[in-house]
């Protein structure tokens, strides 16, 4: 815990963003450092709350030792907070950035809507990690002899092969794009995290002996089967790519696009990239000088809205067919859990219309170009309602209604095909593997992180590259100190 009586004496306070007016205009990150005296006295308010929520399931994935490392940084011990951090956490600077932070929301303090700025202080501490010098190669002391591929380097595949390559194992990362860091690069916009915190890892782990190979398609290129045949494991963590199915009427019609072609081709050229990706192959989007809708409530979406305010929209509206959440929940109902209520992002608050309980009928068009969006109000139960129906101009729309699954191409094609691997029993054909030794039916193959358990916050994936690490690690050698 922190001080004593720290949560009565002082006022919860988080990161302060640039003003919109300013951030909208580049893609670098927004948010204003605090300085490590109002940190330290943020950490002072965790409180001594006998069942700390925030680091059990129901708060935090990885299980961070949140108490402790609060507690440590109120005592200005910021080098034994980074170990306590970093021994449960491979990455804290981007969960710091981009993790949604249930634990706040099972802190005890949110009961009075004050939670202790958790988040904060986990960035705070990942980002004077770097300054301090304590990111560096750890190499292990002596090798094992064993040889890991991993298929993915999102961040369940970063956080496996730092685990493997620290216990030891000669480890090998696939890629299919030119660069590391699957969807977490490519994926998530730039004003949420900059890549070169991705960069300073993969140069972290090169020095522990970790090999990346890019440019390699697995499934296409290198065959499974092949992989499997020079290595003694094979984790797959290729995550969750295929647009669920918005099956809308004119979604065929220049203009409309699912959501992740735009950001991956936004996030290329910030990067410094050719647009063209090999899984999200498009012709130049950009919405400067448009009118924009984006249809879903999600991140995903939320990030459509950044990115286009960013590229010049005149207009974004914003579709969700879920009611308008209220303002505060109900404590004593879901309190420790993630609550439903009306929540706005950073990105909807640099001017984003959003409209609620609304379903999209048809995008509507003429000479094969998107001209405006037809919805309508729905009931409780999504229907539409008779006599609702407006129209909405559009140049652009974004389709943003979650993944359904693996990529049905390369790896996910061999291994349905040829290897006869099980998938589970939804729509969604994620590979079929407990969250105890991620076994696949495959012998020698594992699966981690979306292409297991869906769609899913950077946090779980991590976790399941570190437990999935471990039960190589346990088959490989007999017995593992790798945590769990």
């Amino acid at each position: 815990m922190g001080k004593v009586t720290g949560f009565l004496e002082i006022d919860r306070q988080v990161h302060k963003y640039q003003p919109a007016s300013d951030r909208i205009r580049h893609f670098r990150e927004f948010t204003l450092p605090m300085s490590d005296k109002e940190v330290e006295k943020q950490a002072a308010r965790c409180m001594d709350c006998g069942i700390p929520f925030c680091h059990g399931p129901t708060g935090c994935p990885i299980h961070n030792q949140i108490p402790d490392w609060n507690d440590l940084v109120y005592n200005r011990d910021w080098d034994n907070a980074i170990r306590n951090l970093h021994s449960t956490n491979n990455f804290p600077e981007f969960t710091g950035r981009i993790c949604p932070a249930p634990c706040e929301e099972a802190c005890t303090l949110n009961l009075e809507d004050i939670p202790v700025a958790i988040k904060t202080v986990e960035q705070a501490i990942a980002d004077k990690a770097y300054e301090t010098g304590h990111i560096r190669p750890y190499p292990p002391e002596k090798k094992t002899g064993k040889r890991v591929a991993i298929i993915g380097s999102g961040p369940a595949g970063m956080a496996a092969a730092q685990q493997l390559g620290r216990a030891g194992h000669d480890v090998h990362v696939y890629e299919r794009e030119s660069r590391p860091g699957g969807l977490m690069r490519y994926g998530i916009p730039d004003f949420k995290i900059e890549k070169h915190y991705i960069d300073r890892r993969i140069e972290q782990m090169q020095g522990e002996g970790v090999t990346f190979h890019c440019g390699v398609n697995v499934g296409v290129d290198k065959p499974v089967a092949e992989l499997l045949a020079e290595h003694d494991a094979v984790l797959y963590c290729g995550g969750s790519e295929t647009p669920r199915p918005a099956n809308i009427p004119g979604d065929d019609l220049g203009g409309v696009h699912d959501a992740m072609p735009y950001l991956v081709q936004q996030n290329r050229r910030v990067g410094g990239e050719p647009i063209q990706s090999v899984a999200w192959p498009s012709h130049p989007i950009i919405a400067g000088g448009q009118h924009v809708v984006v249809v879903g409530g999600g991140d995903t979406a939320s990030d459509c809205v950044g990115t286009a305010f960013r590229q010049g929209a005149v207009r974004v509206t914003q579709l969700d067919i879920r009611p308008q959440p209220p303002e505060k929940e109900d404590k004593l109902a879901v309190w420790p859990y993630w609550a439903t209520k009306m929540r706005t992002s950073s990105s909807q608050a640099e001017g984003a219309e959003r409209e609620f309980q609304v379903a999209t009928l048809e995008f509507i068009g003429e000479d094969g170009q998107l001209t405006g969006v037809k919805c309508c109000e729905v009931d409780e139960e999504r229907k539409p309602i008779a006599g609702t129906e407006f129209v909405i101009r559009a140049d652009l729309a974004f389709i943003a209604i979650g993944f359904a699954g693996p990529a049905m191409v390369g790896v996910a094609k061999e291994l349905e095909g040829e290897m006869k691997i099980v998938t589970d029993s939804r729509r969604s054909r994620n590979v079929e593997a407990n969250d105890r030794d991620y076994r696949t039916s495959v012998d020698r193959l594992y699966a981690a992180g979306d292409v297991r358990r869906g769609q899913s916050l950077v946090v779980w994936a991590i976790r399941e590259g570190r437990q999935a690490a471990r039960s190589i690690d346990e088959a490989l050698m007999g017995t593992s100190v790798l945590p769990r």
